[in-house]
C-alpha cells in the first residue's frame, strides 16, 4: 500500500508524487527508499480526496501542521495541494510547502498568489549559492534558468506575505553555504542549513 501521509513530530507529511524536475546528486531518494521508516515510492499518485480521507484518520491533537513533502516535487500536483490545504485549514492546521522553487515553471504560470491563499510557510531548496554549481548538482530539466527562477519564486512569495525559508544541504562547501546565505539575506528570506540524510 502506498504511503500517502506520514507523521514526523508534530507534522503530517503529504506524499503526492515521485515526479521531480530536478535530479539532485545528494537527494536521499537516490540512496534510500524512505524517511524515518516510511517507504515513499508511490505506485499510484493519490487524489486529493484520498489524502483528505487519510488525514481524517489522525487524532487532531497529535499534529499541528500539514506539510507537502514526499519523494517528488509537490507542485506537480498543485491543484491537489490547494484542495488538501483548504481541508487542513478547515480543521485548524497550518500548511507548509517544501519545494524546489520551480513551481511556476512546472505549472506554466505564476502560482505564488495562490500560494499566499493556501500555504502558510514555504521552504525552498536553494541548494547552492551560484548557478554553475546549482546546475552541476541539481540537473533541473529547465536548465540554467532554474537557479534564477528559484530566487524569483521565493521573492514573490515574500512579497505576498508568505513566510519563506531558503535551505541548503550541508554537503556543499562553507563558501557555497555562505553565498546562499547572502542570497537569502538579499531578498529577505530566512535561511537554514539542512543535514544530509545518509
Amino acid at each position: 500500500m502506498d504511503t500517502i501521509t506520514y507523521q514526523i513530530g508534530n507534522g503530517v507529511y503529504i506524499n503526492l508524487t515521485n515526479k521531480c524536475s530536478n535530479d539532485c546528486v545528494f537527494c536521499e531518494r537516490n540512496r534510500i527508499s524512505g524517511v524515518e521508516g516510511y517507504y515513499l515510492w508511490l505506485k499510484n499518485e493519490p487524489t486529493a480526496e484520498m489524502v483528505i480521507e487519510n488525514l481524517k484518520t489522525y487524532d487532531l491533537k497529535d499534529f499541528d501542521e500539514v506539510i507537502f513533502c514526499g519523494f517528488g516535487e509537490p507542485t506537480y500536483r498543485w491543484n491537489e495541494i490547494k484542495e488538501v490545504a483548504d481541508f487542513a485549514h478547515s480543521i485548524g492546521k497550518s500548511t507548509r510547502l517544501n519545494t524546489n522553487g520551480q513551481g511556476n515553471l512546472i505549472n506554466g504560470y505564476d502560482i505564488t498568489q495562490e500560494i499566499a491563499n493556501y500555504i502558510d510557510k514555504v521552504n525552498v531548496s536553494l541548494n547552492n549559492g551560484n548557478s554553475k554549481r546549482y546546475n552541476e548538482d541539481n540537473h533541473s530539466i529547465f536548465g540554467e534558468v532554474a537557479f534564477q527562477e528559484i530566487q524569483n519564486f521565493a521573492k514573490k512569495c515574500i512579497e505576498k506575505g508568505v513566510h519563506t525559508t531558503f535551505s541548503v544541504v550541508d554537503c556543499i562547501s562553507k563558501e557555497e553555504i555562505e553565498a546562499a546565505r547572502q542570497i537569502a539575506l538579499a531578498i529577505g528570506a530566512n535561511f537554514r542549513v539542512r543535514e544530509e540524510i545518509k
